[in-house]
């Protein structure tokens, strides 16, 4: 189980308060498809609500005690038949297709002034994966590259 300080503790309660629940436990309690959905959204939010159906308030706390041991999270808050739980988010690498070239990227350019006594100009642009800044600052898309007609007649 994850151990919170109270500071951390604290402010993840304040974050949750504007949160609705994203996950009911009913009558059948916390069976593994409810399980595997509070896993899930612990996943893709990292803090989440999850309301249960029930008056039994120690069934309520063996839940959130078995949800906090089985999935690592950290209990944050447990109000009426409300339960709060953190677990820090996985990280998902995404990969690339290996189709598609650079995606748009920021570049800052700097440009001197004219007569050089004034500060000089400088501007951020957005560009293709295709375009490039010249030594002037200029910006230039790459052209196609030239192919070979005999290596093209020969791989056909």
């Amino acid at each position: 189980m994850l151990k919170l300080t109270p500071a951390e503790r604290s402010a993840l309660r304040a974050e949750a308060h504007g949160l609705n629940p994203v996950v009911m436990i009913g009558e059948s309690g916390l069976t593994e498809s409810v399980m595997k959905e509070i896993a899930s959204s612990l996943d893709a939010h990292g803090l989440i609500k999850v309301r249960v159906f029930g008056d039994d308030r120690e069934a309520r706390i063996a839940m959130y005690e078995q949800i906090c041991a089985d999935l690592d999270a950290a209990p944050v808050q447990h109000i009426g038949k409300l339960l709060v739980l953190y677990r820090p988010k996985k990280e998902a690498v995404k990969e690339r297709s290996a189709k598609s070239g650079k995606g748009m990227r920021e570049v800052t350019i700097v440009k001197a002034s004219a007569s050089g006594t004034k500060k000089p100009s400088v501007t951020k642009v957005m560009l293709k994966g295709n375009e490039r800044v010249t030594a002037g600052g200029n910006i230039k898309r790459a052209k196609p590259r030239q192919a070979s007609t005999k290596k093209n007649a020969l791989n056909k």
